[in-house]
């Protein structure tokens, strides 16, 4: 808020009474928290019926390419899908470069945001990274698949141009989340950039 909140500050604050307000005062629990299980308080929304199984905390690896990079990359990911008993998905994910041998070598992506259900299984979703890009995708839940597309892509001054991405998250019988991300940026059109395989933490 700049200069315009020094300017609001009196010069001579009066004496503070046992029942003044503290600015800084310890915020209590939150009253309604995340939800990251469907059988957990709050009870899911119903519009939300169709992507429960995606509730919780995934950790995974994953292999990525495209044709600006000098190679191919290995990363880990952690992705986290919870409730506050409304109809959407918070969505969080983080990704890190991980060596041949499993160390960590630094951070990569980031993104959060939201999915919002539809009574008919349509999903739109706000997606935003700190590299200066915000995405509104759409998409559909299919069985025990998510399809989204970008309908629009948003990006400040300083970002890299990023034309269209498409996501798909299929979870399998035997609980393994795959992930995949196509992705058109640069001047290069709409390709395959990054696959990942995840498993809901206990």
């Amino acid at each position: 808020m700049g200069h315009w909140a020094l300017g609001c500050i009196p010069h001579h604050r009066e004496p503070r009474t046992s029942r003044s307000p503290r600015v800084f005062d310890a915020v209590p629990d939150l009253p309604y928290p995340d939800s990251l299980r469907p059988d957990e308080a709050p009870a899911p929304h119903p519009l939300l019926a169709p992507v429960l199984g995606l509730l919780g905390t995934w950790h995974g690896r994953g292999r990525g390419t495209y044709p600006t990079l000098a190679e191919d990359f290995t990363y880990a990911q952690e992705v986290t899908f919870s409730h506050d008993g409304r109809p959407f998905l918070r969505y969080d994910a983080r990704a890190w470069l991980v060596a041949a041998d499993g160390a960590a070598l630094r951070p990569s992506a980031r993104e959060s945001g939201w999915w919002r259900l539809g009574p008919d299984g349509r999903v739109e979703a706000l997606i935003t990274q700190p590299t200066g890009i915000a995405e509104v995708a759409v998409g559909r839940v299919s069985g025990t698949t998510v399809d989204l597309a970008a309908d629009q892509v948003a990006r400040t001054a300083t970002a890299k141009e990023v034309d269209a991405t498409r996501r798909r998250y299929t979870l399998g019988d035997d609980g393994l989340l795959t992930f995949t991300h196509d992705l058109a940026a640069v001047g290069q059109p709409l390709q395959h950039h990054l696959r990942a395989e995840l498993r809901r933490g206990k």
